[in-house]
Protein backbone atom coordinates (compact mmCIF):
# COMPACT_ATOMS: atom_id res chain seq x y z
CA UNK A 1 0.00 0.00 0.00
CA UNK A 2 2.75 2.45 0.94
CA UNK A 3 4.60 1.84 -2.31
CA UNK A 4 1.42 2.52 -4.32
CA UNK A 5 0.93 5.81 -2.49
CA UNK A 6 4.56 6.76 -2.93
CA UNK A 7 4.44 6.02 -6.65
CA UNK A 8 1.27 8.10 -7.08
CA UNK A 9 2.74 11.00 -5.13
CA UNK A 10 5.88 10.83 -7.24
CA UNK A 11 3.81 10.84 -10.42
CA UNK A 12 1.80 13.89 -9.32
CA UNK A 13 4.85 15.93 -8.40
CA UNK A 14 6.71 15.01 -11.60
CA UNK A 15 3.71 16.06 -13.65
CA UNK A 16 4.08 19.60 -12.44
CA UNK A 17 1.74 20.19 -9.54
CA UNK A 18 2.60 22.97 -7.13
CA UNK A 19 3.33 20.83 -4.09
CA UNK A 20 5.65 23.04 -2.08
CA UNK A 21 3.10 22.60 0.71
CA UNK A 22 3.44 18.93 1.56
CA UNK A 23 0.52 19.04 3.97
CA UNK A 24 -1.34 17.72 0.93
CA UNK A 25 0.80 14.60 0.84
CA UNK A 26 -0.66 11.21 1.78
CA UNK A 27 -0.41 10.78 5.55
CA UNK A 28 1.47 7.50 5.09
CA UNK A 29 4.32 9.54 3.61
CA UNK A 30 4.71 11.74 6.68
CA UNK A 31 7.75 9.91 8.01
CA UNK A 32 9.82 11.09 10.91
CA UNK A 33 13.60 11.16 10.97
CA UNK A 34 14.87 7.62 11.59
CA UNK A 35 17.36 8.69 14.25
CA UNK A 36 17.13 10.68 17.45
CA UNK A 37 17.97 14.36 17.07
CA UNK A 38 18.38 17.37 19.27
CA UNK A 39 18.19 20.94 18.04
CA UNK A 40 21.18 21.88 15.89
CA UNK A 41 22.50 18.33 16.27
CA UNK A 42 24.80 18.92 13.31
CA UNK A 43 26.95 21.37 15.27
CA UNK A 44 28.52 18.59 17.33
CA UNK A 45 28.47 15.99 14.54
CA UNK A 46 31.15 15.07 12.02
CA UNK A 47 30.13 14.73 8.38
CA UNK A 48 31.55 12.15 5.99
CA UNK A 49 31.36 12.53 2.24
CA UNK A 50 30.83 9.42 0.14
CA UNK A 51 31.45 9.51 -3.60
CA UNK A 52 29.28 6.48 -4.43
CA UNK A 53 31.06 5.39 -7.62
CA UNK A 54 34.28 4.98 -5.68
CA UNK A 55 33.33 3.89 -2.17
CA UNK A 56 32.39 0.20 -2.17
CA UNK A 57 31.18 -2.09 -4.98
CA UNK A 58 28.86 -4.91 -3.90
CA UNK A 59 28.22 -6.63 -7.23
CA UNK A 60 31.58 -6.69 -9.01
CA UNK A 61 30.71 -4.35 -11.88
CA UNK A 62 33.53 -1.97 -10.94
CA UNK A 63 31.19 0.83 -9.81
CA UNK A 64 30.40 1.53 -6.17
CA UNK A 65 26.76 1.24 -5.12
CA UNK A 66 24.27 1.68 -2.29
CA UNK A 67 24.57 -1.90 -1.08
CA UNK A 68 28.31 -1.35 -0.86
CA UNK A 69 27.67 1.66 1.37
CA UNK A 70 25.32 -0.44 3.50
CA UNK A 71 28.11 -2.93 4.07
CA UNK A 72 30.34 -0.19 5.52
CA UNK A 73 27.90 1.52 7.90
CA UNK A 74 29.41 -0.15 10.96
CA UNK A 75 32.82 1.12 9.88
CA UNK A 76 31.41 4.65 9.71
CA UNK A 77 29.69 4.24 13.06
CA UNK A 78 33.01 3.19 14.63
CA UNK A 79 34.64 6.19 12.99
CA UNK A 80 32.23 8.44 14.87
CA UNK A 81 30.32 9.84 11.91
CA UNK A 82 27.10 11.76 12.57
CA UNK A 83 25.90 12.16 9.01
CA UNK A 84 26.86 11.05 5.52
CA UNK A 85 26.88 13.51 2.64
CA UNK A 86 26.09 11.30 -0.32
CA UNK A 87 27.17 12.61 -3.71
CA UNK A 88 24.34 12.18 -6.25
CA UNK A 89 22.78 8.73 -6.63
CA UNK A 90 19.82 9.96 -8.69
CA UNK A 91 19.06 8.58 -12.14
CA UNK A 92 21.53 10.10 -14.58
CA UNK A 93 23.29 9.46 -17.89
CA UNK A 94 26.50 10.03 -15.88
CA UNK A 95 28.07 12.53 -18.25
CA UNK A 96 29.35 14.29 -15.11
CA UNK A 97 29.28 11.31 -12.73
CA UNK A 98 25.77 11.98 -11.45
CA UNK A 99 25.83 15.77 -11.32
CA UNK A 100 23.61 15.65 -14.41
CA UNK A 101 20.28 14.36 -13.08
CA UNK A 102 17.58 12.99 -15.37
CA UNK A 103 15.10 12.02 -12.63
CA UNK A 104 15.09 13.49 -9.11
CA UNK A 105 12.68 10.80 -7.91
CA UNK A 106 14.63 7.70 -8.93
CA UNK A 107 18.00 6.07 -8.31
CA UNK A 108 20.61 5.37 -10.99
CA UNK A 109 20.53 1.62 -11.78
CA UNK A 110 24.30 1.29 -11.32
CA UNK A 111 23.82 2.42 -7.71
CA UNK A 112 20.69 0.42 -6.91
CA UNK A 113 16.99 1.07 -6.44
CA UNK A 114 14.71 3.35 -4.48
CA UNK A 115 14.15 0.46 -2.06
CA UNK A 116 17.93 0.27 -1.56
CA UNK A 117 17.94 3.98 -0.78
CA UNK A 118 15.14 3.60 1.77
CA UNK A 119 17.09 0.75 3.37
CA UNK A 120 20.22 2.91 3.56
CA UNK A 121 18.29 5.74 5.25
CA UNK A 122 16.80 3.32 7.76
CA UNK A 123 19.98 1.34 8.51
CA UNK A 124 22.07 4.48 8.86
CA UNK A 125 19.41 5.86 11.20
CA UNK A 126 19.65 2.75 13.37
CA UNK A 127 23.30 3.71 13.88
CA UNK A 128 22.43 7.36 14.60
CA UNK A 129 23.80 8.44 11.23
CA UNK A 130 21.81 10.80 9.03
CA UNK A 131 21.83 10.72 5.22
CA UNK A 132 22.39 14.08 3.53
CA UNK A 133 21.65 14.02 -0.20
CA UNK A 134 23.22 16.14 -2.91
CA UNK A 135 20.72 18.68 -4.25
CA UNK A 136 21.74 19.50 -7.82
CA UNK A 137 19.19 22.07 -8.95
CA UNK A 138 21.22 24.74 -10.70
CA UNK A 139 20.99 22.49 -13.72
CA UNK A 140 19.63 19.14 -14.83
CA UNK A 141 20.63 16.61 -17.46
CA UNK A 142 19.57 17.32 -21.03
CA UNK A 143 17.93 13.89 -20.78
CA UNK A 144 15.55 15.04 -18.03
CA UNK A 145 11.92 14.90 -19.19
CA UNK A 146 11.60 18.64 -18.56
CA UNK A 147 14.34 19.48 -21.04
CA UNK A 148 13.27 16.90 -23.59
CA UNK A 149 9.80 18.48 -23.56
CA UNK A 150 11.19 22.00 -23.46
CA UNK A 151 13.24 21.59 -26.63
CA UNK A 152 10.38 20.04 -28.57
CA UNK A 153 9.07 23.50 -29.51
CA UNK A 154 9.09 27.12 -28.40
CA UNK A 155 5.50 26.67 -27.21
CA UNK A 156 6.20 23.62 -25.01
CA UNK A 157 4.79 23.95 -21.49
CA UNK A 158 8.11 23.46 -19.65
CA UNK A 159 10.08 25.61 -22.12
CA UNK A 160 10.68 28.26 -19.45
CA UNK A 161 12.03 25.70 -17.00
CA UNK A 162 15.31 26.50 -18.80
CA UNK A 163 17.02 29.64 -20.10
CA UNK A 164 16.60 30.28 -23.84
CA UNK A 165 17.73 33.25 -25.89
CA UNK A 166 17.72 34.24 -29.53
CA UNK A 167 21.07 34.50 -31.34
CA UNK A 168 23.00 37.76 -31.16
CA UNK A 169 22.54 40.26 -33.93
CA UNK A 170 24.46 38.86 -36.87
CA UNK A 171 24.30 35.34 -35.41
CA UNK A 172 26.22 33.44 -32.77
CA UNK A 173 25.73 33.09 -28.99
CA UNK A 174 23.70 35.78 -27.19
CA UNK A 175 26.81 36.93 -25.28
CA UNK A 176 30.35 35.81 -24.50
CA UNK A 177 29.76 34.05 -21.16
CA UNK A 178 31.92 30.95 -20.85
CA UNK A 179 31.23 27.52 -19.34
CA UNK A 180 33.20 26.46 -16.27
CA UNK A 181 34.16 23.35 -18.23
CA UNK A 182 35.52 25.38 -21.14
CA UNK A 183 33.91 26.89 -24.24
CA UNK A 184 30.78 29.02 -24.59
CA UNK A 185 28.00 28.80 -22.00
CA UNK A 186 25.43 28.81 -24.81
CA UNK A 187 24.55 25.93 -27.15
CA UNK A 188 22.34 26.28 -30.21
CA UNK A 189 19.22 24.14 -30.41
CA UNK A 190 18.85 23.60 -34.14
CA UNK A 191 15.16 22.75 -33.92
CA UNK A 192 14.00 26.01 -32.35
CA UNK A 193 16.82 28.26 -33.51
CA UNK A 194 17.45 29.45 -29.95
CA UNK A 195 20.41 29.00 -27.63
CA UNK A 196 20.10 27.41 -24.20
CA UNK A 197 22.32 28.37 -21.28
CA UNK A 198 24.65 26.00 -19.39
CA UNK A 199 27.33 27.07 -16.95
CA UNK A 200 28.75 23.54 -17.04
CA UNK A 201 28.64 20.97 -19.85
CA UNK A 202 26.23 21.38 -22.76
CA UNK A 203 24.49 18.25 -21.46
CA UNK A 204 23.78 20.12 -18.21
CA UNK A 205 21.32 22.91 -19.12
CA UNK A 206 20.73 25.46 -16.39
CA UNK A 207 17.30 25.56 -14.76
CA UNK A 208 15.44 28.86 -14.86
CA UNK A 209 14.94 29.85 -11.23
CA UNK A 210 13.04 32.96 -12.29
CA UNK A 211 10.13 30.62 -13.08
CA UNK A 212 7.98 30.12 -9.94
CA UNK A 213 6.55 26.87 -11.31
CA UNK A 214 10.07 25.45 -11.59
CA UNK A 215 10.87 26.54 -8.04
CA UNK A 216 7.70 24.92 -6.73
CA UNK A 217 8.66 21.64 -8.40
CA UNK A 218 12.10 21.77 -6.76
CA UNK A 219 10.59 22.43 -3.33
CA UNK A 220 8.08 19.62 -3.78
CA UNK A 221 10.89 17.23 -4.63
CA UNK A 222 12.90 18.31 -1.58
CA UNK A 223 9.94 17.71 0.71
CA UNK A 224 9.35 14.31 -0.89
CA UNK A 225 12.89 13.29 0.10
CA UNK A 226 12.55 14.77 3.58
CA UNK A 227 9.43 12.69 4.07
CA UNK A 228 11.46 9.60 3.14
CA UNK A 229 13.65 10.35 6.16
CA UNK A 230 16.79 12.10 4.94
CA UNK A 231 18.65 14.39 7.34
CA UNK A 232 19.31 17.26 4.96
CA UNK A 233 20.80 18.46 1.70
CA UNK A 234 24.18 19.55 0.45
CA UNK A 235 23.28 22.07 -2.24
CA UNK A 236 25.45 21.93 -5.34
CA UNK A 237 26.66 25.34 -6.66
CA UNK A 238 23.66 26.91 -4.96
CA UNK A 239 25.12 30.41 -5.32
CA UNK A 240 24.44 30.20 -9.07
CA UNK A 241 20.65 29.87 -8.95
CA UNK A 242 20.11 33.65 -8.80
CA UNK A 243 22.03 34.25 -12.02
CA UNK A 244 21.29 37.00 -14.52
CA UNK A 245 23.04 35.81 -17.69
CA UNK A 246 21.79 38.74 -19.79
CA UNK A 247 23.88 41.06 -17.62
CA UNK A 248 26.82 38.69 -17.22
CA UNK A 249 25.99 37.78 -13.61
CA UNK A 250 26.45 34.10 -12.79
CA UNK A 251 27.20 33.80 -9.07
CA UNK A 252 25.61 35.68 -6.15
CA UNK A 253 22.91 37.14 -8.38
CA UNK A 254 20.34 39.70 -7.28
CA UNK A 255 17.64 37.12 -6.46
CA UNK A 256 19.82 34.47 -4.82
CA UNK A 257 18.92 35.16 -1.20
CA UNK A 258 15.25 35.71 -2.01
CA UNK A 259 15.18 32.22 -3.53
CA UNK A 260 17.03 30.67 -0.57
CA UNK A 261 14.63 32.28 1.90
CA UNK A 262 11.67 31.04 -0.12
CA UNK A 263 13.21 27.56 -0.20
CA UNK A 264 13.67 27.67 3.56
CA UNK A 265 10.03 28.59 4.14
CA UNK A 266 8.76 25.94 1.72
CA UNK A 267 10.96 23.03 2.82
CA UNK A 268 13.22 23.61 5.83
CA UNK A 269 11.18 25.63 8.28
CA UNK A 270 10.08 23.50 11.20
CA UNK A 271 12.46 20.65 10.35
CA UNK A 272 15.65 20.08 12.34
CA UNK A 273 17.72 19.17 9.30
CA UNK A 274 21.14 20.25 8.11
CA UNK A 275 21.74 22.24 4.95
CA UNK A 276 25.09 23.18 3.49
CA UNK A 277 25.35 25.22 0.34
CA UNK A 278 28.29 24.99 -2.04
CA UNK A 279 29.07 28.64 -2.69
CA UNK A 280 32.31 29.47 -4.47
CA UNK A 281 31.32 33.14 -4.41
CA UNK A 282 30.77 33.23 -0.64
CA UNK A 283 33.03 35.71 1.11
CA UNK A 284 33.40 37.37 4.49
CA UNK A 285 31.01 40.14 3.50
CA UNK A 286 28.06 37.95 2.52
CA UNK A 287 28.63 34.86 4.69
CA UNK A 288 26.08 35.84 7.33
CA UNK A 289 23.42 36.33 4.65
CA UNK A 290 23.62 32.58 4.05
CA UNK A 291 24.02 31.28 7.58
CA UNK A 292 23.28 33.96 10.17
CA UNK A 293 20.85 33.13 12.94
CA UNK A 294 18.16 35.38 11.47
CA UNK A 295 18.88 34.83 7.78
CA UNK A 296 16.28 32.10 7.30
CA UNK A 297 18.48 30.38 4.72
CA UNK A 298 21.05 27.63 5.39
CA UNK A 299 22.84 25.91 8.26
CA UNK A 300 26.26 26.62 6.72
CA UNK A 301 28.06 27.02 3.41
CA UNK A 302 31.03 25.37 1.80
CA UNK A 303 33.16 28.39 0.94
CA UNK A 304 36.46 27.98 -0.87
CA UNK A 305 38.62 30.93 0.14
CA UNK A 306 41.26 28.60 1.56
CA UNK A 307 41.21 26.47 -1.59
CA UNK A 308 41.50 29.20 -4.21
CA UNK A 309 43.70 31.71 -2.38
CA UNK A 310 46.85 30.34 -4.05
CA UNK A 311 45.43 29.65 -7.52
CA UNK A 312 47.15 31.32 -10.44
CA UNK A 313 45.61 34.60 -11.59
CA UNK A 314 45.58 33.53 -15.24
CA UNK A 315 45.27 29.75 -15.25
CA UNK A 316 43.57 28.99 -11.95
CA UNK A 317 44.24 25.63 -10.35
CA UNK A 318 45.87 24.25 -13.50
CA UNK A 319 49.08 26.24 -13.04
CA UNK A 320 51.00 24.46 -10.28
CA UNK A 321 51.84 26.60 -7.25
CA UNK A 322 52.98 26.01 -3.69
CA UNK A 323 50.66 26.70 -0.77
CA UNK A 324 51.16 30.07 0.91
CA UNK A 325 51.05 28.82 4.50
CA UNK A 326 50.65 32.17 6.22
CA UNK A 327 47.89 33.23 3.82
CA UNK A 328 46.18 29.87 4.37
CA UNK A 329 46.14 30.36 8.14
CA UNK A 330 44.88 33.91 7.89
CA UNK A 331 42.07 32.82 5.59
CA UNK A 332 40.84 30.19 8.06
CA UNK A 333 41.25 32.60 10.97
CA UNK A 334 39.23 35.30 9.22
CA UNK A 335 36.31 32.94 8.65
CA UNK A 336 36.49 31.69 12.21
CA UNK A 337 36.39 35.15 13.75
CA UNK A 338 33.74 36.47 11.33
CA UNK A 339 31.24 33.70 12.02
CA UNK A 340 32.01 32.79 15.62
CA UNK A 341 29.16 34.87 17.07
CA UNK A 342 26.61 34.64 14.26
CA UNK A 343 26.64 31.94 11.59
CA UNK A 344 28.38 28.63 11.29
CA UNK A 345 31.47 27.33 9.48
CA UNK A 346 31.86 24.15 7.49
CA UNK A 347 35.38 22.76 7.94
CA UNK A 348 37.00 20.73 5.20
CA UNK A 349 40.28 20.07 3.45
CA UNK A 350 39.04 18.09 0.46
CA UNK A 351 36.03 16.76 -1.42
CA UNK A 352 35.20 15.08 -4.73
CA UNK A 353 36.30 18.19 -6.67
CA UNK A 354 39.60 18.73 -4.86
CA UNK A 355 42.95 16.95 -4.49
CA UNK A 356 43.76 14.74 -1.52
CA UNK A 357 44.40 16.82 1.60
CA UNK A 358 47.68 15.20 2.61
CA UNK A 359 49.09 15.71 -0.91
CA UNK A 360 48.04 19.35 -1.21
CA UNK A 361 48.54 20.66 2.33
CA UNK A 362 50.82 18.08 3.96
CA UNK A 363 53.70 15.79 3.00
CA UNK A 364 52.46 12.61 1.27
CA UNK A 365 55.84 10.85 1.23
CA UNK A 366 58.20 11.10 4.23
CA UNK A 367 55.57 12.43 6.67
CA UNK A 368 52.31 11.08 5.25
CA UNK A 369 51.02 9.67 8.56
CA UNK A 370 52.21 12.59 10.67
CA UNK A 371 50.90 15.30 8.35
CA UNK A 372 47.55 13.54 7.88
CA UNK A 373 47.07 13.54 11.66
CA UNK A 374 48.22 17.14 12.07
CA UNK A 375 45.90 18.40 9.34
CA UNK A 376 43.02 16.54 10.93
CA UNK A 377 43.70 17.97 14.37
CA UNK A 378 44.02 21.56 13.18
CA UNK A 379 40.79 21.37 11.19
CA UNK A 380 38.51 19.43 13.54
CA UNK A 381 39.17 21.52 16.64
CA UNK A 382 38.09 24.78 15.01
CA UNK A 383 34.57 26.08 15.45
CA UNK A 384 32.19 24.60 12.88
CA UNK A 385 31.12 21.26 11.49
CA UNK A 386 34.06 19.19 10.18
CA UNK A 387 33.80 16.99 7.10
CA UNK A 388 35.91 13.96 6.24
CA UNK A 389 36.19 13.03 2.59
CA UNK A 390 36.30 9.27 2.04
CA UNK A 391 39.85 7.99 2.48
CA UNK A 392 41.05 11.11 4.28
CA UNK A 393 40.78 9.18 7.55
CA UNK A 394 43.46 6.72 6.36
CA UNK A 395 45.68 9.32 4.71
CA UNK A 396 44.95 8.51 1.06
CA UNK A 397 47.10 10.48 -1.38
CA UNK A 398 46.93 11.85 -4.89
CA UNK A 399 47.55 9.40 -7.71
CA UNK A 400 49.84 10.15 -10.64
CA UNK A 401 48.53 10.48 -14.18
CA UNK A 402 51.16 10.11 -16.90
CA UNK A 403 49.22 12.03 -19.55
CA UNK A 404 46.19 14.23 -20.00
CA UNK A 405 44.43 11.36 -21.77
CA UNK A 406 44.80 9.23 -18.62
CA UNK A 407 42.37 11.51 -16.75
CA UNK A 408 38.68 10.59 -16.78
CA UNK A 409 37.33 13.97 -15.64
CA UNK A 410 35.50 15.96 -18.32
CA UNK A 411 36.58 19.21 -16.64
CA UNK A 412 40.23 18.32 -17.26
CA UNK A 413 39.66 17.78 -20.96
CA UNK A 414 37.46 20.83 -21.38
CA UNK A 415 39.90 23.09 -19.56
CA UNK A 416 42.91 21.76 -21.48
CA UNK A 417 41.21 22.56 -24.79
CA UNK A 418 40.69 26.11 -23.55
CA UNK A 419 43.92 26.80 -21.64
CA UNK A 420 46.30 25.59 -24.33
CA UNK A 421 44.85 28.30 -26.58
CA UNK A 422 45.69 30.81 -23.88
CA UNK A 423 49.35 29.82 -23.71
CA UNK A 424 49.62 27.13 -21.03
CA UNK A 425 51.98 24.36 -22.14
CA UNK A 426 51.03 20.70 -21.98
CA UNK A 427 53.74 20.03 -19.37
CA UNK A 428 52.49 22.91 -17.21
CA UNK A 429 48.87 21.80 -17.50
CA UNK A 430 49.72 18.18 -16.66
CA UNK A 431 51.68 19.31 -13.58
CA UNK A 432 48.72 21.42 -12.45
CA UNK A 433 46.24 18.61 -13.06
CA UNK A 434 48.43 16.18 -11.13
CA UNK A 435 48.41 18.63 -8.24
CA UNK A 436 44.77 19.77 -8.27
CA UNK A 437 42.73 17.56 -10.63
CA UNK A 438 39.40 16.09 -9.51
CA UNK A 439 40.25 12.47 -10.37
CA UNK A 440 42.62 12.23 -7.39
CA UNK A 441 39.66 12.24 -5.01
CA UNK A 442 37.68 9.86 -7.22
CA UNK A 443 40.02 6.88 -7.31
CA UNK A 444 38.44 3.96 -5.41
CA UNK A 445 38.51 3.72 -1.63
CA UNK A 446 41.27 1.50 -0.20
CA UNK A 447 39.67 -1.17 1.96
CA UNK A 448 42.46 -3.77 1.95
CA UNK A 449 45.69 -4.87 0.30
CA UNK A 450 43.73 -7.33 -1.87
CA UNK A 451 43.25 -6.88 -5.60
CA UNK A 452 41.82 -3.46 -6.52
CA UNK A 453 42.20 -2.42 -2.88
CA UNK A 454 39.20 -4.56 -1.91
CA UNK A 455 36.92 -2.03 -3.62
CA UNK A 456 35.58 -4.46 -6.23
CA UNK A 457 35.97 -8.02 -7.48
CA UNK A 458 35.72 -6.69 -11.03
CA UNK A 459 37.59 -3.98 -12.92
CA UNK A 460 37.25 -0.59 -11.17
CA UNK A 461 35.81 2.24 -13.23
CA UNK A 462 38.90 4.31 -12.33
CA UNK A 463 42.24 2.67 -11.46
CA UNK A 464 43.12 2.46 -7.77
CA UNK A 465 46.08 4.39 -6.43
CA UNK A 466 49.32 2.39 -6.71
CA UNK A 467 50.02 2.69 -2.96
CA UNK A 468 46.91 0.79 -1.83
CA UNK A 469 48.89 -2.12 -0.38
CA UNK A 470 50.42 0.23 2.21
CA UNK A 471 47.50 2.65 2.65
CA UNK A 472 44.23 0.84 3.39
CA UNK A 473 41.58 0.38 6.06
CA UNK A 474 42.43 -3.23 6.93
CA UNK A 475 46.05 -2.37 7.70
CA UNK A 476 45.05 0.76 9.64
CA UNK A 477 42.55 -1.10 11.81
CA UNK A 478 45.35 -3.24 13.19
CA UNK A 479 47.60 -0.29 14.04
CA UNK A 480 46.80 1.86 17.11
CA UNK A 481 49.19 4.52 15.77
CA UNK A 482 47.44 4.74 12.38
CA UNK A 483 45.76 7.80 10.91
CA UNK A 484 42.44 5.96 11.23
CA UNK A 485 42.89 5.35 14.96
CA UNK A 486 43.69 9.04 15.40
CA UNK A 487 40.57 10.08 13.49
CA UNK A 488 38.41 7.75 15.57
CA UNK A 489 39.56 9.64 18.66
CA UNK A 490 39.29 13.00 16.93
CA UNK A 491 35.63 12.67 15.94
CA UNK A 492 34.60 11.80 19.48
CA UNK A 493 36.13 14.91 21.00
CA UNK A 494 33.38 17.14 19.62
CA UNK A 495 30.62 14.92 20.98
CA UNK A 496 31.61 15.54 24.58
CA UNK A 497 33.35 18.92 24.71
CA UNK A 498 31.17 22.07 24.74
CA UNK A 499 34.23 24.29 24.25
CA UNK A 500 34.91 22.72 20.86
CA UNK A 501 31.30 23.07 19.74
CA UNK A 502 30.29 26.45 21.13
CA UNK A 503 33.41 28.08 22.52
CA UNK A 504 35.22 31.10 21.20
CA UNK A 505 38.16 31.19 18.77
CA UNK A 506 41.32 33.27 19.05
CA UNK A 507 44.18 32.92 16.53
CA UNK A 508 47.76 32.59 17.72
CA UNK A 509 51.06 33.20 15.89
CA UNK A 510 49.42 34.20 12.59
CA UNK A 511 52.71 35.24 11.00
CA UNK A 512 54.76 32.24 12.08
CA UNK A 513 56.08 30.58 8.87
CA UNK A 514 55.67 26.98 10.10
CA UNK A 515 53.40 26.86 13.12
CA UNK A 516 49.60 26.98 13.26
CA UNK A 517 48.07 27.93 16.59
CA UNK A 518 44.76 28.95 18.07
CA UNK A 519 42.86 29.05 21.32
CA UNK A 520 39.33 27.75 21.92
CA UNK A 521 37.88 29.60 24.88
CA UNK A 522 35.08 28.43 27.20
CA UNK A 523 31.56 29.29 26.15
CA UNK A 524 31.08 31.85 28.91
CA UNK A 525 34.46 33.56 28.43
CA UNK A 526 34.91 36.74 26.45
CA UNK A 527 37.69 37.47 24.00
CA UNK A 528 41.01 37.57 25.79
CA UNK A 529 39.60 35.80 28.85
CA UNK A 530 40.91 32.29 28.59
CA UNK A 531 40.38 30.77 32.03
CA UNK A 532 40.48 27.13 33.05
CA UNK A 533 39.11 24.83 30.40
CA UNK A 534 40.41 26.75 27.40
CA UNK A 535 41.93 24.55 24.70
CA UNK A 536 45.25 25.33 23.06
CA UNK A 537 46.05 23.91 19.62
CA UNK A 538 49.60 24.08 18.25
CA UNK A 539 50.79 22.37 15.08
CA UNK A 540 54.01 22.43 13.09
CA UNK A 541 52.78 22.02 9.52
CA UNK A 542 56.19 21.75 7.92
CA UNK A 543 58.87 19.14 7.25
CA UNK A 544 61.36 20.90 9.53
CA UNK A 545 61.48 21.19 13.35
CA UNK A 546 59.91 24.38 14.62
CA UNK A 547 59.74 26.35 17.85
CA UNK A 548 57.78 29.27 19.23
CA UNK A 549 57.90 31.41 22.38
CA UNK A 550 54.59 31.20 24.20
CA UNK A 551 52.98 34.12 26.04
CA UNK A 552 53.15 33.74 29.80
CA UNK A 553 49.44 33.04 30.23
CA UNK A 554 49.76 29.81 28.22
CA UNK A 555 52.80 28.42 30.07
CA UNK A 556 52.28 25.70 32.66
CA UNK A 557 50.80 22.30 33.34
CA UNK A 558 48.04 21.20 31.01
CA UNK A 559 45.76 18.25 30.42
CA UNK A 560 46.39 16.53 27.09
CA UNK A 561 43.35 16.40 24.83
CA UNK A 562 44.78 14.71 21.74
CA UNK A 563 48.28 15.01 20.29
CA UNK A 564 50.08 13.37 17.42
CA UNK A 565 53.42 12.48 19.02
CA UNK A 566 52.33 11.46 22.52
CA UNK A 567 50.57 13.24 25.39
CA UNK A 568 51.37 16.86 26.14
CA UNK A 569 51.49 17.53 29.91
CA UNK A 570 53.12 20.96 30.00
CA UNK A 571 53.41 24.02 27.79
CA UNK A 572 56.95 25.37 28.07
CA UNK A 573 58.04 28.99 27.58
CA UNK A 574 59.59 27.83 24.31
CA UNK A 575 57.70 25.04 22.61
CA UNK A 576 59.65 22.90 20.16
CA UNK A 577 57.69 20.70 17.76
CA UNK A 578 58.91 17.96 15.44
CA UNK A 579 57.92 17.98 11.77
CA UNK A 580 54.12 17.74 11.58
CA UNK A 581 53.76 17.40 15.32
CA UNK A 582 50.47 18.76 16.65
CA UNK A 583 49.27 19.10 20.23
CA UNK A 584 45.95 20.01 21.79
CA UNK A 585 45.61 20.48 25.52
CA UNK A 586 43.35 21.99 28.15
CA UNK A 587 44.60 24.85 30.31
CA UNK A 588 44.35 24.45 34.07
CA UNK A 589 43.33 27.22 36.48
CA UNK A 590 45.38 30.39 35.93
Amino acid sequence: MFQMLADEWRRLVKCGGDFADLSKAPKELEKTMPFEMTKDWWKSATGYQIYPRSFADSDGDGVGDIKGILSKLDYLKDLGIGFIWLSPVFKSPMRDNGYDISDYYDIAPEFGTLDDMDTLIAEAGRRDIGIVMDLVVNHSSDEHAWFEDAKSSREAAPRDHYIWRDPAEGGGPPNDLQSFFGGPAWTLDETSGQYYFHLFHSKQPDLNWQNPKLRAKVYGMMNWWFDRGIAGFRMDVIDLIGKDPDNGITADGPDLHKFLQEMHDATLKGRDVVTVGEAWSANLSNAQQYTGANSGELSMVFQFSHISQDWDADFGKYKKKDVDFIALKKTFNAWQTTLQNDGWNSLFWSNHDLPRAVSRFGNDTEYRVESAKALGLVLHLMKGTPYIYQGEEIGMTNSHFASIDAFDDLEIHGQWADLKLRGLTEAEFLAGANQNGRDHARTPMHWSADAHAGFTTGTPWLPVNANFEQVNVQTALGDPASVLAFYQRLTRLRMDNPVLVGGGFEPLFEDHPQLWGYLRTPVDAGVGKTGAGAIVVLANLSSQPSSVDLPEYLVGDVEDLLSTHGPCSVLSPTMSLAPYEAVSCVLQAL
